[in-house]
């Protein structure tokens, strides 16, 4: 690993640890020769399915899109960093599952609906009434609806 102050080539770990419920492995790194100290993180490359939109265009999948969704969705609502993080592993788990090369944008925006419907309940009317393009009122309503009457059954 090259430092990133020095470029140099000769970094030792200091310490290493398990992140992100052990998919990602923490490493904290001293460079040789300036001393300074950087954090890497190291996962499994594991491939994910291409995404075909609703036109038919086909793109990879971007962990990034997916992340910036689900922050939008749960901005300014009680949610932490780390159940975010969360939430976006066990979606790519959940697509790397299928074992598919190509999957509609459809099913990875229902995966993240059920990923919202646990984290936050507001933050998942939000992204529900972008995604299923609610048109007036009465459409939040039944999904509100939907919404108080799957937590009820549950309890």
């Amino acid at each position: 690993m090259h430092c990133p102050f020095c470029g140099a080539e000769e970094t030792k770990v200091v310490d290493s640890r398990l992140v992100a419920e052990g998919d990602q492995v923490r490493r904290r790194r001293e460079c040789l020769v300036c001393r300074e100290r950087f954090t890497t993180f190291e996962s499994a490359e594991l491939l994910l399915p291409r995404v075909v939109k609703q036109n038919g265009q086909r793109e990879p999948f971007n962990e990034d899109k997916l992340r910036a969704g689900i922050q939008r969705a749960v901005e300014k609502r009680p949610v932490s960093t780390e159940r975010v993080e969360s939430a976006v592993s066990q979606i790519k788990h959940a697509l790397q599952a299928t074992g598919e090369r190509e999957l509609p944008a459809r099913a990875i925006g229902e995966l993240v609906m059920e990923q919202l419907r646990e984290l936050d309940p507001v933050a998942y009317v939000r992204f529900a009434s972008v995604y299923r393009r609610f048109e007036d009122v009465s459409e939040f309503n039944e999904e509100i609806e939907r919404l108080i009457g799957k937590g009820s059954g549950s309890q």
